[in-house]
């Protein structure tokens, strides 16, 4: 008897380990994770001119320059610059593995001379919207003005002859 209670309690203790709450799993400090070595990383440093460019990693970090961060060498890597009010500026990162040493991130430091953004383009004025108002009143025509009318027919003036001589002068 004691043997079928002790097997149906085991197999209840088995059951209950499936599907045990949070507080019943094993701790983290008895985990092997923590034998598992750690990603080997490189502290790297960024330096802008002007200073104050927020430096964003492929991989995700960022921070203001100057500033450093630790970064996984395993690949690549792209660091962009940015400031406001100055274009962008992209570099590389790469792993450099020496003889004798361990593997490190070249260039360290990264630095980086930005450029300031060229002013925006002057944007043309909207074109100016047909006023509703004007189509639906015509606007009244310009009444013709009046001809002028002619002088009161005047006799000519009489014409004078050319003469070789000089004109006589009028008495006073």
């Amino acid at each position: 008897m004691y043997r079928v209670m002790m097997i149906a309690f085991s197999a209840l203790a088995l059951a209950g380990c499936s599907s045990s709450p949070d507080w019943m799993k094993t701790p983290d400090w008895m985990s092997l994770d923590s034998l598992k070595p750690a990603p080997v990383t490189d502290t790297v440093r960024f330096e802008s001119e002007p200073p104050g460019a927020e430096a964003r990693t492929s991989s995700g970090q960022t921070c203001r320059t100057p500033c450093a961060l630790a970064l996984q060498i395993n690949a690549p890597l792209t660091v962009t610059f940015s400031l406001s009010g100055y274009q962008s500026e992209t570099e590389t990162i790469e792993p450099i593995a020496n003889a004798g040493s361990p593997t490190q991130l070249r260039p360290n430091p990264v630095v980086v001379e930005l450029t300031p953004a060229p002013p925006p383009a002057k944007k043309p004025p909207p074109p100016k919207k047909p006023d509703t108002d004007a189509k639906a009143k015509p606007k009244p025509k310009a009444r013709p003005k009046p001809a002028a009318a002619p002088a009161a027919a005047a006799p000519p003036a009489p014409q004078q002859q050319q003469t070789p001589w000089p004109a006589p002068q009028p008495q006073r």
